[in-house]
């Protein structure tokens, strides 16, 4: 019989809830994050998952945690999930590059990594209203930074009982991501820029889940929050089962030997991504070092660096708007493990958190980091090495995965380490053809978006992807633009309050 996992909230000691109400709620009423009790061991072997598709990885991890689930809703859950929306039968396929090992998550429907979660968050979250006798519609919130945003719209679009309400910072995602979410279809989705930056529209979204009086009124008439931004588990437990998949590949291709340990690169502002390659390794995976590659806005290498988290500090545009974040909401489940599970100082830290902007980790917490390793790479150092790589082996990388990719050039400088190592690539060049063309050769910038992404398939040779050609000659839909202090009307107006 498999072990029940409960989940808890990171700021409180009581109560626990099952794995579906935990994903049904996305954010604690305390404003904490969810988390395992525990986290369990992988239960089956590499050989074993060596010889697995895909979607049998992401079963033999979910099932761990998701254990209120029978197997029957789990398997529909990830087979409605991992089906032709992917355009490689693989779904995560390994490039190798150099000698090292690209595990491309962006061959979903909106062509970056947030589709590995949200094409089966909308199961999850339905098959969890209906065990959980909800009869209320669920209304997705969520703030994006340019991914998150339309793959959730994606994957919630005319999905009966729920509804979907993106903000995104106007002038803070790149055209093309623009043009994803703002020609995306289904009467349930709407889509509003707002005037501020990520981290803004990102509080403004917790506010508006803690607003007690909001969800009362909101209750009267038929509706509820969810989240499927990276706080919810269901969002989380999902990106886990590519780590494993990523071992047992290679694994299968003889390039690691049974236990050989990995290193695995992960570019990330939110800390979602690296922190499921952290509960990979914590379940047995055999992974050494967890690499966190920032951008210019570099608080993550800086709290890795000094073990003081500050956010007062200049918030930079940059090439790699995704990881554009000074707020990364997803610590809060690592600061909760290495306080020894104690929730009363990670609700201390938080609270400093929103009242000064920073907090620090004491010397016995920094001692538990060992395993992470934090750098940052600059715009140029960014652009370098796209150019470097493509002339070199013809292979063609996004910002965000260019970032990961100089950073792991700099530890290897700094430790000679030569482990195996995967680098997490996040999105496809063709979501940011000009940051990317303009790397290899500045002279692509006198082109329109759409002649770059013609250009890039050419001298990459690889098929521009659906997800770019459905929104060529697409219809904007959505033309909403609102203050930060708006956001809540705005909400209530899409209702109909």
């Amino acid at each position: 019989m498999m072990k029940e996992i409960l989940y808890k909230s990171t700021r409180s000691t009581e109560g626990t809830l099952k794995a579906s109400e935990a994903i049904l709620k996305g954010l604690a009423d305390d404003g904490g994050l969810f988390v395992p009790l525990e986290i369990p061991a992988l239960d089956v072997t590499v050989e074993e998952l060596s010889k697995m598709t895909y979607q049998q990885v992401a079963y033999e991890v979910m099932k761990l945690y998701f254990t209120d689930f029978t197997e029957e809703e789990l398997k529909n859950c990830i087979n409605n999930a991992y089906d032709s929306k992917f355009d490689t039968e693989e779904i995560a396929p390994l490039a190798e590059v150099e000698g090292t090992y690209f595990l491309e998550l962006f061959h979903g429907k909106t062509i970056a990594f947030k589709d590995m979660a949200l094409s089966i968050l909308p199961h999850l979250l339905t098959t969890s209203a209906k065990k959980n006798g909800v009869k209320n519609e669920i209304v997705i919130l969520t703030a994006t930074s340019g991914d998150t945003g339309k793959a959730a719209m994606a994957g919630f679009a005319d999905v009966p009982g729920t509804r979907i309400i993106v903000f995104y910072p106007n002038g803070g995602v790149s055209p093309i991501q623009e043009k994803q979410m703002v020609t995306q279809k289904g009467d349930n989705t709407y889509v509003v820029a707002i005037e501020g930056n990520f981290d803004q529209a990102q509080s403004a979204v917790k506010a508006i889940f803690g607003d007690k009086e909001l969800a009362k009124e909101m209750d009267e008439k038929g509706f509820q929050f969810s989240s499927a931004n990276s706080i919810n588990i269901g969002r989380l437990i999902p990106q886990v089962a590519y780590y494993v998949y990523a071992y047992a590949k290679l694994f299968a291709e003889g390039k690691v030997s049974k236990d050989q340990k990995i290193n695995v690169v992960v570019p990330t502002g939110n800390f979602g991504n690296i922190l499921a390659a952290y509960y990979a390794k914590n379940m047995g995976l055999p992974i050494d070092k967890l690499i966190c590659a920032s951008n210019e806005n570099r608080v993550l290498y800086d709290f890795f660096t000094t073990g003081e988290y500050d956010k007062n500090r200049e918030f930079i545009l940059t090439n790699s708007p995704s990881m554009d974040i000074l707020i990364s909401s997803n610590l809060e489940r690592l600061i909760y493990r290495i306080a020894g599970d104690d929730a009363e100082a990670n609700k201390k830290m938080m609270e400093e958190l929103s009242k000064d902007g920073k907090y620090s980790i004491t010397p016995e917490m920094k001692a538990k980091l060992a395993d992470f390793y934090g750098n940052y790479a600059s715009e140029e150092e960014t652009a370098a090495i796209i150019k470097k790589i493509y002339e070199e082996t013809g292979y063609v990388m996004d910002t965000h995965t260019a970032v990961a990719a100089s950073v792991y050039e700099k530890y290897k400088k700094e430790t000679k380490d030569d482990n195996v190592t995967v680098i997490a690539s996040t999105a496809s060049p063709f979501k940011f053809t000009r940051s990317v063309m303009n790397a290899i050769d500045p002279k692509y910038d006198s082109m329109g978006d759409f002649e770059l992404v013609d250009e890039l398939s050419k001298i990459g040779n690889v098929k521009v992807p659906n997800a770019i050609e459905e929104i060529r000659n697409a219809e904007i839909r959505h033309n909403n633009l609102c203050e930060v202090a708006g956001m809540k009307d705005i909400v209530k107006k899409f209702l109909g309050m």
